[in-house]
């Protein structure tokens, strides 16, 4: 039969796509039989035409501006639901509800994009990791309107919405940064305050006021002048700022620095004890209240601290013995944080294939000085934090399937804040460039989620009636 090879080898095509990698396999166990490699050896122009192919995708890979293609698809459309719960009765104030949800995404090429910020009815994308770039994104079609790239590196850049303008770090510079034109409109050297292998890991903002953390442990604030002070410890996680002053999680504790008569002061510091250590950027709750994640043996803690004094006033463990740990998933919700599990996630490779990492989300609350565990979930969301929309009653999570086919399905998990019980998930890609490798989710405009992914942006939000 003319073409049969073709059609059989489009066929096996077919079957991946919606059925997933396993086809690939169960093909590549057919090619042991001599018989079967000798009918599918190719001819010279065969081979020709499948290179000529693969060099074609390959440039226009190269050549199609970023944001202008989807991210690709991949396989296990069959094999996965697209979606499975039902819309939330409340209408939607912040986020979607789930109703009828649809998806679009953009490519970006592998940028290592991890934060989306909301500059009034503008988005930028932070990407590059120490090299960063700033991207002005259409919220309409996820098109890059254009794009900066900061100055400086060492560290993931950093960046935060003042007055909607950008402020941004990028190695030992703090940048004020117009919306839309993202023109640097002044900039603070701090080379004289930080040594030459150091750089700023953490941003936050008290008014016109920029406080910032470095990895070796300076603190700063950033007003009319700038003041610095040095922690004994380093710092890889943002600041958070808070009556008047800033929380900073290091290796080695939880410290609060204020504004003294002499410049800045260390107000006090909470070491971790027992072998903990930082998993989070602290979150500021209600009551005079502070909480972080304490990543100790054997379990995950979630610790909450005295605002005015640091003294610990209680503690949650979470998850399972020696396998509860989060990388920056803690986020407040009402009268307590959400924390999520992030145990076993060591970049892409440990969720290719099906793979999933140590499953659980839980929410902790403070009530009456004691901290208790409201609810726990077995969902695997293997990186990144969450969001909350307090008033649609909904927590938001990046969260990923077990497969035995091999398929990465990954989706936009909404769940009910106040039962942490499952109101709807609608799947978002099928393959590793979906994964948010560390990005977070904003609710943003449209009523929209947005999530920084692997390969570019990806946005669900309800289907626009008309």
């Amino acid at each position: 039969m003319r073409f049969a090879r073709t059609i059989v080898l489009l066929g096996v095509g077919l079957l991946w796509y919606w059925c997933g990698p396993l086809v690939l396999l169960v093909a590549a166990l057919s090619l042991l039989s001599w018989q079967v490699r000798a009918w599918l050896r190719p001819t010279r122009r065969v081979v020709a035409i499948w290179a000529a192919v693969v060099v074609l995708l390959a440039g226009l890979a190269v050549v199609v501006p970023d944001g202008w293609v989807p991210i690709p698809p991949g396989p296990g459309r069959w094999v996965t639901p697209s979606y499975v719960g039902r819309p939330a009765v409340a209408a939607p104030v912040q986020g979607p509800v789930g109703e009828s949800p649809t998806v679009a995404t953009r490519s970006y090429g592998v940028s290592d994009c991890h934060r989306v910020l909301v500059a009034g009815k503008r988005l930028v994308l932070l990407c590059g990791g120490d090299r960063p770039r700033l991207r002005l994104i259409d919220p309409d079609d996820l098109r890059q309107v254009r794009s900066a790239d900061l100055p400086g590196a060492g560290c993931p850049g950093q960046a935060i919405v003042v007055g909607g303008k950008i402020v941004a770090a990028s190695g030992r510079r703090i940048l004020k940064i117009g919306v839309p034109d993202l023109v640097v409109e002044s900039s603070v050297d701090l080379s004289g305050r930080l040594a030459s292998g150091d750089c700023v890991t953490g941003l936050g903002a008290d008014g016109g006021s920029v406080w910032f953390a470095s990895r070796d442990g300076v603190v700063g604030l950033v007003d009319d002048r700038v003041r610095t002070l040095a922690l004994d410890d380093t710092v890889d996680r943002p600041v958070t700022v808070a009556d008047g002053g800033a929380y900073v999680a290091g290796a080695a504790g939880l410290s609060r620095v204020e504004v003294g008569a002499g410049g800045l002061e260390v107000a006090w510091t909470s070491p971790y004890d027992d072998g903990g250590s930082r998993g989070s950027a602290p979150v500021a709750l209600p009551g005079g209240l502070v909480a972080v994640a304490d990543n100790r043996d054997p379990r995950l803690q979630v610790v909450v601290h005295r605002a005015d004094s640091g003294d610990v006033v209680c503690r949650a463990e979470v998850f399972g013995d020696d396998e509860g740990a989060t990388d920056g998933g803690l986020v407040a919700a009402g009268t307590g944080v959400l924390v999520q599990n992030s145990h076993g996630y060591g970049g892409v490779r440990s969720t290719v294939l099906g793979r999933t990492t140590s499953r659980g989300i839980a929410r902790v609350d403070v009530l009456a000085g004691r901290c208790r565990v409201t609810w726990t979930t077995d969902m695997d969301a293997p990186s990144g934090a969450p969001a909350v929309s307090t008033d649609d009653g909904l927590v938001y999570a990046w969260t990923k399937r077990h497969s035995w086919l091999g398929v990465d399905a990954w989706y936009l998990t909404a769940l009910h804040l106040r039962t942490g019980r499952l109101a709807w998930a609608r799947r978002a890609g099928l393959n590793l460039l979906v994964d948010n490798h560390g990005g977070a989710i904003t609710l943003g405009p449209g009523l929209a989620a947005y999530v920084p992914v692997l390969g570019g942006l990806v946005r669900v939000r309800d289907r626009v009636p008309g």
